[in-house]
């Protein structure tokens, strides 16, 4: 299989392009930042001809170099991507091999966002798409798409040779790193699963059991449309109790986040982190 060289990234910008990248693999596995993955694992299970692909702030799952054939995507914010404006370009590129790094993928998925040059990643070869309202049309309003999300839904809809599979997409919250709520992260996992149970993609490790879909066969009375309507309703039920108590517990701590602000303001300006 005649393979992409390293540094392949650079200058592309159209979705033909990106196609053709993608379909010179034989499994496009995008790796999220999720304690739950084992990258060396990972690596031991797919064939040399499956391409790695990470996000951002790859030192939540990389403790080492990565050998594999690997691209980075590197989703732009208003002020450029994340990676540039905190200055963490060299800590995160040295984080690849550079013999198999195809480079990387700057993304945006709003017109607000603002999208880097090779320039500003320090030279690493950069290629650009533009998904500005990829998501519009579905994605719950006032929340945006996790990079991880868009790609997965752009891979599928590109019909590529390669197998599509996701690892470490669980939305959990670890001790370390946590979910931003500005995603609507079950949104997310119910459209993923449903991908994945309808063999658009696969999730590595599989996906759990559907109880829920068990219920049908004790019912057989009752209409699907029933049997879902009652599931709803019953979370929706202890989901706004679980808000009750997420309320009680913000005033209860109120305090103590006043006191916190207070000591944040009195920090010297070069102490403070620029926020994510």
């Amino acid at each position: 299989m005649d393979f992409p060289a390293s540094g392949a990234t650079q200058n592309l910008a159209t979705p033909e392009q990106w196609r053709s990248l993608f379909s010179k693999f034989s499994h496009v596995i995008l790796v999220a930042n999720s304690d739950q993955v084992d990258v060396k694992e990972l690596q031991a299970e797919y064939p040399h001809t499956a391409v790695f692909v990470f996000f951002n702030r790859v030192y939540k799952v990389l403790d080492k170099q990565f050998s594999g054939h690997s691209l980075l995507i590197s989703r732009a914010q208003p002020r450029g991507a994340n990676i540039v404006y905190r200055q963490e370009v060299a800590d995160v590129v040295k984080l690849f091999a550079p013999q198999e790094f195809l480079g990387i993928m700057n993304i945006r998925l709003a017109a607000n966002e603002t999208l880097n040059t090779s320039s500003d990643y320090l030279g690493t070869p950069t290629g650009h798409l533009d998904l500005t309202g990829f998501c519009a049309d579905f994605y719950p309003e006032a929340k945006v798409p996790t990079s991880g999300f868009a790609m997965a839904l752009w891979l599928v809809d590109q019909a590529l040779p390669a197998k599509i599979i996701l690892a470490g997409f669980s939305a959990k919250r670890s001790e370390k790193w946590r979910v931003v709520a500005v995603h609507d992260w079950t949104f997310e996992q119910v459209f993923l699963r449903l991908f994945a149970r309808a063999g658009k993609l696969t999730m590595h490790g599989g996906i759990a059991t559907n109880s829920y879909a068990s219920l049908a066969s004790r019912f057989p009375e009752l209409p699907a449309a029933e049997i879902s309507s009652t599931i709803a309703e019953v979370l929706s039920s202890r989901l706004s109790q679980t808000d009750a108590q997420v309320d009680k517990l913000i005033s209860l701590t109120g305090a103590f986040r006043s006191i916190d602000e207070f000591l944040r303001g009195l920090r010297p300006k070069f102490l403070k982190k620029t926020k994510a």
